[in-house]
């Protein structure tokens, strides 16, 4: 069948969708693949046919921000989450939807799959059904969904316990909703208005779950708080990280378990400023003689981590997770959610620090799941970052708890979880438009009949 892949210009979002792409071509699928124009090579390497969003919606991956400047400065809370909704999200979606209606000219799509925060694909999900491929979105961040103890999205809540954490979370909700939800669907029903399409009433993260004609979500359910889930919500675990993207760093054979090995990143979105985890991490751990620490750039060159590299760390520009994973003991992270889950289903337990973006909100799966310790800060100190990672590499629940998730990882054949959903759909699809085919041709009989 042919399939297009659409995907935001952010590398946490193409990331899993090009590993998605791989499963897809090797089922003998024909794929094409509309988002940025960085990002031609590594599409067209993978095998499936380019197609680069429109300017409106084709930003830079390597400065995500520049959009919206203002972001690197501000920080984390209400304002925040609002700008960036509005001007990352809102204000891309008439731009992200022309490109799929461009591309889909060229390139007769059986099925859409686009990934959670491609807010482009609404129009088409709130015009007429007929009109349209089925769509299926994948949940690279957190579900974002209703919470049955009605605390926001966004805000790293962990499930509430008590009556008085729900009276809190309530006052919270009525907060959010005013400073955010409310702003950002104005913006997004003006948008929505001139596509003539809408409006909507719902929050802006949550729509795309409730209208997706699928949902897969790229995790397990044991690392989503516990709610009642739409059925359109399939847990997949995550895809599988793709092989030989950049090779061995020159001081692959020192990983050879002598030392724990303790991995430090901050991805590929909230890395302008190191000093904010990479750079304490190494500080922190400096001293610490039984670990050898190994820092990734996320792409930026390694000389932007600021001060002396220590003697027991290894840094580079990018590394290959697919040989680096296996022999990590704990992940200090800010919290990018494929990252997280990536580490999750190699049974490695996590140290995180991180509130920008989703952030707050895996972190607080990561504590409240057991799998590792949430600092819920952007700026750890040293100290507090040597106590956490003694504590998860010393005390063995962490690494037994991450090696439980891991096992139900495993028991998801992901690449088949795919397939099947994605031909449900496409098989859904054409029998219903067979059906309406046939109905229209009966109809027309009769009226000839008459």
């Amino acid at each position: 069948m042919k399939i297009l892949i659409t995907s935001t210009p952010a590398t946490g979002h193409l990331n899993p969708l090009l590993a998605i792409t791989q499963i897809l071509l090797e089922d003998r699928h024909e794929i094409a693949f509309l988002t940025g124009s960085a990002y031609r090579a590594r599409v067209e390497a993978s095998g499936a046919k380019f197609f680069s969003l429109p300017e409106g919606a084709d930003f830079d991956p390597s400065d995500v921000f520049s959009r919206a400047p203002e972001l690197k400065t501000i920080p984390p809370g209400l304002d925040w989450l609002r700008i960036a909704c509005e001007r990352l999200f809102v204000d891309t979606v008439a731009a992200q939807h022309e490109g799929m209606l461009q591309t889909l000219q060229q390139f007769p799509a059986d099925i859409i799959l686009g990934d959670d925060m491609l807010f482009g694909v609404l129009p088409m999900l709130l015009g007429p059904r007929s009109q349209r491929p089925p769509i299926a979105l994948c949940g690279t961040s957190f579900l974002h969904w209703t919470r049955e103890d009605g605390a926001p999205n966004f805000l790293g809540l962990p499930p509430a316990t008590t009556d008085e954490q729900r009276d809190r979370y309530a006052i919270l909700a009525r907060e959010y909703d005013a400073a955010v939800d409310q702003p950002v669907l104005r913006r997004l029903n003006q948008v929505l208005k001139g596509l003539g399409v809408g409006p909507i009433a719902m929050p802006l993260f949550h729509s795309v779950v409730a209208l997706a004609d699928s949902y897969l979500q790229l995790s397990v359910p044991s690392f989503e708080f516990p709610r009642e889930i739409p059925p359109s919500v399939h847990f997949v675990g995550t895809p599988p990280i793709i092989a030989k993207q950049v090779p061995l760093p020159p001081w692959a054979s020192e990983l050879d378990g002598s030392r724990k090995i303790v991995l430090v990143t901050q991805g590929t979105v909230a890395n302008h400023n190191f000093n904010l985890l990479v750079a304490p991490t190494l500080a922190a751990l400096a001293d610490e003689p039984d670990v050898l620490v190994v820092a990734t750039a996320g792409g930026r060159p390694v000389d932007a981590i600021p001060g002396k590299i220590p003697s027991n760390a290894r840094v580079a520009s990018y590394l290959p997770f697919e040989w680096l994973l296996p022999k990590v003991d704990v992940l200090v992270t800010n919290g990018g959610y494929g990252s997280v889950n990536q580490a999750l289903s190699f049974g490695i337990p996590l140290v995180t620090a991180g509130l920008t973006e989703d952030k707050a909100d895996v972190n607080a799966r990561v504590a409240w799941s057991g799998v590792g310790i949430n600092l819920a800060t952007n700026e750890p100190t040293q100290a507090a970052l040597r106590e956490a990672v003694r504590t998860v590499l010393d005390q063995p629940r962490y690494s037994q708890r991450a090696s439980q998730l891991a096992d139900e990882y495993a028991e998801i054949d992901t690449r088949s979880e795919i397939i099947r959903v994605i031909g449900e759909l496409v098989t859904d699809e054409t029998s219903v438009s067979r059906a309406r085919a046939i109905a229209a041709s009966q109809g027309r009989r009769a009226g000839r009949r008459a």
